[in-house]
């Protein structure tokens, strides 16, 4: 609170890559901090935003548009992080992916991941983590082309794609960068 709270604002936002770590300010930190520092704790976590929510904030300012992308088209496969999903929504990841004109964006109905942080990655976990995979996202990924792109904002989600399906999964920003015109001349 004493290092962020002189510094965000509405117009100076605290942007975040990770889902759940930029959510935490969103929900957890205000419940943890001292009754006192709650109110400060709850300004701070309204303006936390995923980067995701900080381009569409952007877009619909006018301040970024399709002209600065490709115009190449791309369809992209988006699977949510669960604490996204809980808190926010997906929607700001896929109107942030289709931001350059030709991009259609998909946001799959998949579920969990079966990471759930570092659950996967724990050897009495790791085949229960898989199962849940499985369910809904593992085939999803599995039956897209290789032309479509996966998205996942999550970096659990990321890994566990990868290790369930050998397909690599992006974060939209990186998406979003190789579409840059500046970035492709």
């Amino acid at each position: 609170m004493a290092l962020f709270s002189p510094l965000i604002s509405a117009e100076t936002p605290l942007v975040g890559l990770e889902p759940s770590a930029i959510l935490g300010f969103r929900d957890e930190y205000p419940r943890l901090v001292p009754s006192d520092r709650k109110e400060a704790a709850q300004r701070l976590g309204v303006q936390a935003l995923m980067i995701e929510e900080f381009l569409v904030r952007e877009m619909e300012a006018g301040r970024i548009d399709a002209s600065a992308f490709t115009e190449a088209p791309k369809t992209i496969l988006l699977h949510g992080h669960c604490h996204q999903k809980a808190l926010a929504g997906a929607g700001a990841s896929a109107s942030a992916l289709g931001i350059p004109k030709n991009f259609s964006v998909e946001l799959m109905d998949t579920g969990c991941c079966g990471m759930a942080g570092s659950f996967g990655y724990e050897k009495e976990h790791i085949e229960l983590s898989m199962q849940v995979g499985e369910l809904t996202l593992f085939p999803k990924v599995r039956s897209a082309s290789e032309q479509v792109l996966i998205a996942a904002p999550g970096t659990s989600c990321r890994h566990q794609i990868l290790d369930g399906t050998g397909r690599k999964a992006l974060h939209p920003v990186t998406i979003l960068y190789q579409a840059l015109r500046s970035a492709n001349p």
